[in-house]
């Protein structure tokens, strides 16, 4: 699926859970199959993204989604902290689909979200649909977190931002080889810089070919595509847009 990686300048290796491991801005991190970024050193779990109630809130306009975004993103991401154990968990913004979600989530899945402030610490980054924070919820606010190099936030700065870790844009890639194509979320990132796939059932995805992510890198990017079972890196000349 990938044409050959400058590996000299992104070292891209795998691991037996199937995350893409490198380095960014000198930090080693994970980019999980899932869409979710590892920080082994300090334990730290992120994921960006979520639209938590992004189902009940078309449904309030007329446009009929299935109502279980919210279930099926909180499974995925008990599988995650299942599998990696972390010690926090930071949400990077957007994890709530508008300013009354809160107000729309089941019981049910207000008690997941507690098992998991139970299971490790919460940072609830605030994005531009959920400025307002987590509410109630278990967890801290924060506009963005700072660990080692890596300056975590939701929204991109712009310019080149070394050690930037964002999401806002929910990245995604058409990538074509052998007279096909396919089309998955990605992380995008050139080593000194990461944006986050969006985590969310109902997220969507902006092609990494868009002028939104023009002048964000300093070399060519590449992209950490998201498969059933790895993250695969691919190389910037195999992706097209649209």
């Amino acid at each position: 699926m990938s044409a050959a990686l400058p590996r000299a300048v992104y070292a891209v290796s795998a691991s037996p859970c199937g995350a893409a491991r490198m380095s960014v801005a000198g930090e080693a991190v994970a980019l999980r199959p899932s869409g979710a970024l590892w920080l082994e050193a300090v334990r730290t779990l992120v994921v960006a993204d979520l639209h938590f109630e992004k189902g009940s809130a078309f449904a309030a306009r007329g446009q009929l989604l299935p109502p279980y975004d919210t279930g099926e993103t909180l499974g995925r991401l008990e599988a995650e902290v299942a599998a990696t154990a972390p010690a926090r968990l930071v949400f990077l913004g957007d994890s709530f689909h508008d300013g009354a979600a809160l107000g729309r989530i089941a019981g049910r899945d207000l008690e997941r979200l507690a098992a998991l402030a139970r299971a490790c610490a919460l940072t609830w980054i605030v994005g531009n649909h959920d400025a307002d924070g987590p509410g109630d919820l278990a967890g801290e606010a924060a506009e963005e977190v700072r660990i080692g190099a890596l300056i975590l936030r939701h929204e991109p700065q712009a310019g080149i931002q070394v050690g930037e870790v964002a999401g806002h844009l929910h990245p995604s890639a058409r990538i074509s080889a052998l007279g096909r194509s396919v089309r998955r979320r990605c992380f995008i990132t050139d080593g000194e810089r990461l944006i986050l796939p969006a985590f969310g059932a109902y997220a969507g995805g902006l092609n990494v070919r868009d002028p939104a992510f023009a002048g964000m890198f300093a070399r060519a990017p590449i992209v950490v595509a998201l498969g059933p079972q790895r993250a695969q890196p691919v190389a910037w000349g195999s992706l097209v847009g649209g």
